[in-house]
């Protein structure tokens, strides 16, 4: 039980960003990629949400091919992408952004369960329910963002760099809450500028340079290798 990249092979209008990429998430864990702005993290993660069209390789989930499906195809088979920079609906309340993250499903009572358990990770959302979106902190916006994904009931959630623009304290309560969530059963595939904090949740990651992994290994070899140390650790 796994979600497999094997070969891919993604960019835009002609120039590949990412080149004959293969990694495996196995189910029950959090793996990191890691590298430079540029390096093809993000697109990556747009390729396995069906944002962005592979033009090689292949993307199974459990044995399921993914590549070349439309966005809302891959959030029913079990994927859920939390974007760069959030894009929750600013002038809807916290209720209504996290209800549009459960748009593909209609089990009402499932629903319900699902916003109390996002309610019960992020109590802060629960006592701003009727805020607008725009009126939150950058932390709870990310808490926000997050709890919207889960509403799909993903068994994989991709993570595009969750500590953009936050303090030190609410990065590390976010990343507390991303172990949490790979505790209740939901698999992580991350993507993370902030290395120290990555590897310091992760049980596995790859570092990215220009479309390729240069380097892969458990998180605690990683955080130890002299060259991660030296380039994303200081």
């Amino acid at each position: 039980m796994a979600l497999e990249i094997s070969g891919l092979e993604a960019g835009y209008g002609g120039a590949r960003v990412v080149q004959g990429l293969s990694f495996t998430v196995p189910q029950g864990s959090i793996v990191t990629l890691l590298g430079p702005n540029g390096a093809g993290k993000s697109t990556t993660l747009r390729a396995i949400a069906g944002l962005v069209r592979p033009s090689g390789g292949t993307i199974t989930l459990d044995g399921e091919r993914l590549d070349g499906l439309p966005p809302d195809a891959v959030v029913r088979r079990g994927l859920a992408l939390v974007p760069e920079r959030r894009e929750l609906f600013p002038s809807l309340s916290v209720a209504e952004n996290l209800s549009l993250g459960a748009y593909i499903r209609s089990d009402r009572a499932g629903i319900a369960a699902d916003l109390d358990m996002v309610f019960t990770l992020f109590p802060r959302l629960e006592e701003r329910r009727p805020q607008p979106a725009r009126t939150l902190s950058g932390g709870e916006q990310q808490m926000l963002a997050i709890g919207r994904g889960l509403m799909s009931r993903p068994r994989y959630l991709l993570l595009d760099e969750p500590s953009l623009g936050l303090a030190p304290l609410l990065i590390a309560e976010i990343f507390r809450k991303l172990v949490e969530i790979r505790a209740n059963g939901t698999s992580i595939l991350l993507v993370e500028q902030n290395a120290a904090a990555a590897l310091d949740v992760a049980d596995y990651g790859h570092v990215l340079e220009t479309g390729v992994i240069r380097l892969e290994g458990s998180a605690a070899a990683l955080a130890a290798d002299d060259a991660v140390r030296e380039t994303y650790l200081r």
